[in-house]
């Protein structure tokens, strides 16, 4: 009786065991994600109050700077319809028209269409504060270039920057 009771035990396990639901489904495939980095240029638009707190740093520019740098992007999922998935970071350095260099760091997070209007949210900071940015866009494909137009809104306690920048990416996997 013992060995009878071991046995049925042993199936009742490799039963269920092997009928989980974990089984039956499918795995999915691994995540490709595809790098769109590339050069950023611009303008940023200074409301009174930024000018302001700037100055306070010794840092003394007009409503508007220009804008150089990189933007690091990934896209880090996307569906058969064309939606993308998108982290990126953008680093620029402003004002070099006016004799000074003030950095800028933002991280985004958001998504794109395939039809290329895009939308983000994330942290900004520069000297003038910290922020909260949200960016939108769109991207003209042209083969394996992409030309994004973007425009970026970060409200801070010293009044909002508005910034429009543009650059190009060449579509590659990684």
């Amino acid at each position: 009786m013992r060995l009878s009771t071991t046995v049925l035990a042993f199936t009742a396990v490799l039963t269920l065991g092997l009928s989980s639901p974990g089984f039956s489904q499918t795995v999915p495939p691994v995540a490709r994600t595809v790098t769109l980095s590339g050069p950023r240029v611009g303008m940023t638009f200074l409301s009174p109050g930024v000018v302001e707190k700037l100055r306070e740093k010794q840092i003394d520019v007009g409503w508007a700077v220009s804008q150089f740098g990189w933007q690091f992007e990934r896209q880090f999922f996307s569906t058969h319809s064309g939606l993308t998935a998108v982290t990126e970071w953008v680093g620029l350095i402003g004002g070099l028209e006016q004799s000074v260099a003030i950095p800028s760091l933002t991280w985004l997070v958001g998504l794109r269409t395939g039809s290329g209007a895009e939308f983000g949210i994330g942290p900004n900071i520069t000297p003038a504060g910290a922020g909260l940015a949200v960016a939108a866009g769109f991207t003209v494909r042209a083969g394996v270039v992409n030309v994004p137009f973007n425009v970026a809104y970060v409200p801070s306690k010293a009044g909002p920057r508005v910034s429009v920048l543009t650059g190009f990416n060449l579509r590659g996997r990684r």
